[in-house]
């Protein structure tokens, strides 16, 4: 009777735990999501270019990028939960101060600080799941959480859009209201202390032997070129519609909003086929999706006819989607759990510095090229394919 009341209270306890990360990393990509939105009529109404736009977008990933490795860090020696909270707090009172400005280096300058706050969420979340799951659930639990990126979109591109269309500066109050949400959710729902409690190892594993680890580099790198296709599309992508189908706000929002609901069906159908199917084949998975990517970039943005393009696009997330989803849970399998939040800190950085590399990068391109997003997306399919070749270079077993 005992135990069975125990194993109850347990599977509240994880429920609610999912919950309470889903939550925030719900928030967290609609923040990333939303700004590409954003940026149209901010662009409009401030008279920016393209390079200047590429400059706001771009030094939130700085700042997340800076934040990546000290979050992990901090997960792994004063706890996930605490880490949480700070970055949850920090995003929510920077998300109220963009929608207040009203100056290009301000606006650069806040969404910095906002990326500061963003850079402690993953790893700590990772580490949250190293602590309260057992290895076999690890990689179904985090693609779960991770497929809150489309959620996350779904809410940017229909909630936030609608907000934007009708004044920008509503959209980031609902968003720093929703982000103190979600920080309450986790101060109610995430363990304060491990639940399976592990012995505290006997020769610790030192940063510097973490940060040096080849695998972690290896990934860091696989995370940083397939980050210059991810972020790249993401930041561009509403410019790119609006542009070559002459579509307004809303219409992209909804456009974007469904691309979004198959990418968080793929993020979870990818988690459970990496757990089953290609389970210890994770480098076969991750270069046929880098690959395919590829192909699916290239008939996205050489499609004349939007019907065309928007099935590249949605078939495009939902592949690469996968090849992200492999690359962030493999550190789960091959890595001891108490280095969990700096190895995952590390490897995000990659992932992060492509995402602050990508929009100034990709901007560049589009002004050289007049205003083509041809050479961009080219770009980003040579960085999609390089991403496959790189993880050849993991070794399946490091514990």
């Amino acid at each position: 009777m005992d135990v069975n009341i125990e194993k109850t209270g347990a599977k509240k306890n994880s429920v609610g735990l999912v919950f309470a990360l889903m939550a925030g990393y719900s928030m967290v990509y609609m923040d990333k999501s939303m700004i590409s939105t954003a940026v149209l009529p901010i662009t409009q109404e401030f008279h920016l270019d393209a390079g200047q736009t590429g400059f706001i977008m771009s030094f939130f990933f700085l700042g997340y990028s800076l934040m990546q490795i000290p979050g992990g860090w901090l997960a792994d020696k004063i706890g996930a939960k605490k880490v949480l909270m700070l970055s949850l707090a920090i995003i929510s009172v920077f998300s109220f101060a963009f929608g207040a400005v009203s100056s290009l280096m301000l606006f650069i300058a806040i969404r910095f600080f906002a990326g500061i706050g963003h850079g402690g969420y993953p790893p700590s979340c990772s580490k949250s799941i190293s602590d309260n799951f057992p290895q076999e659930r690890r990689t179904f639990i985090q693609s779960l959480i991770l497929s809150t990126s489309g959620i996350g979109g779904i809410l940017a591109f229909t909630l936030g859009t609608n907000l934007i269309n009708a004044n920008w500066r509503f959209g980031y109050l609902a968003l720093g209201t929703l982000f103190a949400v979600a920080c309450i959710l986790v101060g109610i729902f995430v363990p304060s202390q491990p639940v399976d409690k592990q012995k505290k190892q006997e020769n610790p594993i030192r940063f510097s032997q973490i940060i040096t680890n080849r695998n972690v580099l290896v990934l860091f790198v696989a995370m940083l070129l397939l980050n210059f296709l991810l972020y790249g599309n993401m930041s561009w992508l509403p410019s790119f519609l609006a542009q070559k189908f002459s579509l307004d706000i809303k219409t992209i929002g909804y456009l974007l909003a469904v691309n979004a609901i198959f990418q968080t069906a793929a993020t979870m159908f990818s988690g459970v086929l990496l757990s089953k199917v290609f389970l210890g084949k994770e480098r076969k998975f991750i270069i046929s999706a880098t690959i395919i990517s590829a192909g699916l970039v290239a008939g996205f943005v050489l499609s004349n006819q939007l019907i065309l393009s928007m099935a590249c696009l949605i078939l495009l997330s939902m592949v690469s989607v996968g090849a992200f989803t492999a690359i962030f849970t493999w550190p789960h399998k091959i890595m001891d759990s108490s280095i969990i939040g700096s190895s995952i800190g590390i490897i995000n950085t990659g992932g992060t510095l492509g995402g602050f590399l990508a929009p100034m990068i990709l901007g560049q391109l589009i002004k050289a090229a007049g205003g083509s997003f041809t050479l961009a997306f080219g770009f980003m399919a040579v960085a999609s394919i390089c991403c496959g070749l790189v993880v050849l270079g993991v070794k399946k077993e490091d514990k």
